[in-house]
């Protein structure tokens, strides 16, 4: 290009003549040109440096926005790193770093806040909860953030709040009743743990060894309540579902609460359809307690179903100390003894050793067999005696 410029320029004689009286000045067309296509490019160097000053303060304050978010982002991703780590302080310290982005300020406020909980620090933990209780965005992160820290902090009633106010907003996904189970379990409002635990089984969102545990429990403090009359307990057992009538334990505890109002032909009944379902010794204990309250007929009618029993659980401990049981109160002096001692030989358990010897005592004293009386009263109490060397620990608490 400048080859061909300074060929060309040789065939231009023109001139260009400037007056500025009394001056004159004469340029060759070339240099004119030249000096023109200068003052161009001076006057572009001008504008554009004046441009870039004036643009300089919004570019400085974008840059150091840039660079606020970048350190924001990354103290956020360290807090997030020592989090599950499990180093707390530093997740703590690197979630103050992040808050100071106001794009990031509400993550670092729920990571703050967990983190402060595993060391223990509630007061810390409520003030990062407080920063953002006005935020909408993380509403439903903050209550479900604070329900978990609640149910883990064991503190029901301000998690069944927050519980509240989750269900107000229309969230009610699965861990949200899981956390809700939880906090009920902790309040011990067994009503609601029941309705968790269905609506639960419902989704397959429950183990069910959890839920059958749950469910017996709730059974159990339902049906063990002393304030409730032989009403209450027939609608509380109404409304406990035909799968769980046959649970042991459920079974055990409906007995117990019908027995001690009168109610012995429905607690009965209660424990010989549970049995019919699933074998246990609870049950059989807990049909030989609800024979100390029946009369000689329905006794009878006790002892023909243990002897049914028998035939098909010969060796049975327990059975046969409860068929022996019924036979004592039935004044059925030779049956009574040969299955007490038949449950005497067969037993394994310290408790149905003891309780064998003491009904056999019974049964001696009452045929004034003072002596065989006296040596089983004495086995008796060894077989006590021995089971609180055995568990010294158990029989204190």
């Amino acid at each position: 290009m400048a080859v061909g410029l300074a060929v060309a320029s040789r065939f231009n004689p023109g001139n260009v003549v400037l007056f500025y009286p009394p001056y004159r000045i004469d340029l060759s067309l070339n240099f004119f040109l030249l000096l023109l296509a200068l003052l161009f490019w001076l006057c572009f160097l001008l504008l554009s440096t004046l441009s870039i000053t004036q643009k300089m303060p919004s570019r400085v304050a974008a840059y150091r926005r840039e660079k606020r978010e970048r350190e924001g982002v990354q103290a956020l991703r360290d807090s997030l790193k020592a989090l599950f780590e499990g180093r707390f302080g530093h997740a703590e310290k690197a979630a103050v770093r992040a808050s100071e982005s106001p794009e990031n300020a509400g993550l670092a406020a729920l990571i703050g806040a967990r983190a402060a909980h595993r060391m223990q620090q509630t007061a810390r933990r409520d003030e990062w909860l407080y920063r953002i209780a006005d935020d909408n965005g993380l509403r439903t992160a903050r209550l479900m953030t604070t329900l978990e820290l609640l149910v883990d902090d064991h503190k029901p009633e301000r998690a069944l709040e927050a519980v509240s106010e989750l269900n107000a907003s229309g969230t009610r996904h699965i861990h949200v009743l899981r956390l809700a189970l939880k906090a009920s379990h902790q309040a011990r409002d067994w009503s609601e743990v029941l309705r968790l635990v269905r609506t639960l089984d419902k989704n397959n969102a429950l183990h069910p060894v959890a839920s059958r545990r749950l469910r017996e429990l709730a059974y159990d403090d339902l049906l063990s309540d002393r304030s409730n009359d032989p009403e209450s307990i027939r609608r509380t057992w109404a409304g406990v579902p035909v799968s769980d009538r046959t649970t042991p334990l459920v079974a055990v505890r409906a007995a117990e609460a019908f027995g001690s109002r009168g109610l012995t032909d429905e607690a009965r009944s209660i424990i010989e359809r549970a049995l019919a379902v699933e074998w246990d010794d609870r049950l059989i204990k807990a049909y030989r307690d609800v024979a100390a309250m029946e009369s000689t007929a329905t006794l009878l009618v006790q002892i023909e179903h243990c002897e049914a029993w028998m035939l098909a659980r010969p060796t049975d401990p327990e059975l046969a100390l409860t068929l022996g049981t019924l036979c004592l109160k039935q004044k059925l002096w030779g049956k009574a003894q040969r299955h007490l001692e038949q449950a005497l030989s067969n037993a394994s358990e310290t408790e149905t050793i003891r309780t064998s010897h003491l009904k056999l005592a019974q049964l001696h004293e009452s045929l004034n067999h003072d002596e065989q009386a006296a040596a089983h009263y004495r086995q008796c109490a060894l077989a006590g005696l021995l089971d609180q060397v055995r568990y010294p620990v158990a029989r204190v608490s």
